[in-house]
């Protein structure tokens, strides 16, 4: 990623007011297959790896939430996918699905 690329961000706190309202958005999980059986927020899971066999996926209408367990992986998925597709409706989940269980569902476990 350039210098001069920027990724757009939605805070956890953002999503949750999202879902609550309703708000239609697409939420993607770029985690492995064992880190979504640990501990799932929803969304599709298309690991990062494997992003580019599924650009048809990506909805065009409207908001396109990536996450991972950090958020690093999906700034980074968010990124490629700007840079392939050109789209810019595209968002980094902050923090991923750690900032999540912080600050959103406490309950959740992430213990692999």
């Amino acid at each position: 990623m350039n210098q001069q690329q920027t990724v757009k961000e939605i805070s956890v706190h953002q999503l949750a007011d999202w879902q609550k309202y309703h708000r239609p958005f697409q939420l993607i999980d770029v985690r492995e297959a064992y880190e979504k059986r640990v501990a799932d927020i929803g969304g599709k899971l298309i690991p990062l790896e494997q992003i580019y066999f599924h650009l048809a996926e990506f909805a065009h209408d409207k908001p396109v939430v990536i996450y991972c367990r950090s958020g690093r992986r999906s700034a980074l998925a968010v990124a490629q996918l700007q840079q392939t597709t050109g789209r810019s409706n595209f968002y980094n989940l902050q923090g991923g699905i750690l900032a999540w269980a912080a600050h959103i569902d406490t309950t959740l476990s992430l213990e692999l």
